[in-house]
């Protein structure tokens, strides 16, 4: 069902943040508008967990504005990540349940109760084979692991995406499988970020490209015509700035 509200749904405006006296966000400002799907590319230690961290409520800045849906995760942790489907890269899922039974288990504690039908239906879009879908998650690879986790968060029907390396542990099929899913989310009117160091992985399926370095966007790169994206250039910006991380 398309999602109704329009217009601006994560706002990170001049957003600082620091664990001692280490400084990690650095008047980070970044806009994500519905529809939109933004990848933010950066080096180990530039602060894209920390980004994301922040976006959760986990982590709760020195200065600036945070805003999730209209709500900032820090002051209101609840009511913001109601509105967030959140895929960490490395996830966390219950080994003795079957990837049926944590779909259902996982989505009910959002307070969210898909039938049957449309949990198989995820299943079935992420690319998880049928014969897994009963299975326990104990035998799981990182992939199959990584769709499931992928699946509940699509079923969560909510205005913002979180993505964390995505991609990590899917093949070359399951990824593009999971291209056409997040833009299929995103014309539903969801605002999308992705996190992701795989430049490549970007460009397939970015509308905005930005280069985080020491906490601050630095460069941004904007899909146009139809190549979208110099890759070329896009290496050399992001080989640029983690070299001077």
């Amino acid at each position: 069902m398309p999602l109704t509200v329009t217009g601006q749904r994560i706002l990170l405006s001049g957003v600082d943040l620091s664990y001692g006296s280490h400084h990690v966000l650095r008047g980070l400002t970044l806009r994500v508008d519905a529809g939109e799907i933004y990848a933010l590319l950066g080096s180990n230690g530039a602060g894209k967990s920390t980004t994301i961290s922040t976006l959760l409520g986990f982590a709760r800045p020195d200065g600036g504005t945070v805003l999730v849906g209209g709500h900032d995760p820090a002051a209101e942790p609840g009511k913001a990540r109601e509105k967030i489907a959140y895929v960490p890269e490395n996830v966390a899922l219950y080994e003795h349940l079957t990837a049926r039974e944590n779909a259902a288990y996982l989505l009910a504690l959002a307070k969210c109760h898909p039938d049957r039908a449309a949990i198989d239906e995820a299943f079935q879009a992420t690319g998880l084979q049928e014969a897994a879908w009963d299975k326990r998650l104990g035998g799981f690879s990182k992939g199959m692991r990584q769709k499931v986790a992928i699946a509940i968060a699509l079923l969560r029907d909510v205005p913002v995406l979180l993505l964390d390396e995505p991609s990590s542990g899917l093949d070359p099929r399951a990824i593009a499988d999971f291209n056409r899913l997040v833009h299929d989310v995103a014309r539903k009117g969801a605002a999308v970020l992705m996190v992701t160091h795989d430049l490549l992985s970007a460009a397939d399926i970015a509308d905005r490209i930005g280069f985080l370095e020491a906490g601050r966007i630095v460069d941004e790169a904007f899909a146009q015509g139809a190549e979208r994206f110099d890759v070329r250039e896009l290496h050399r910006k992001f080989t640029r700035e983690v070299a001077a991380a």
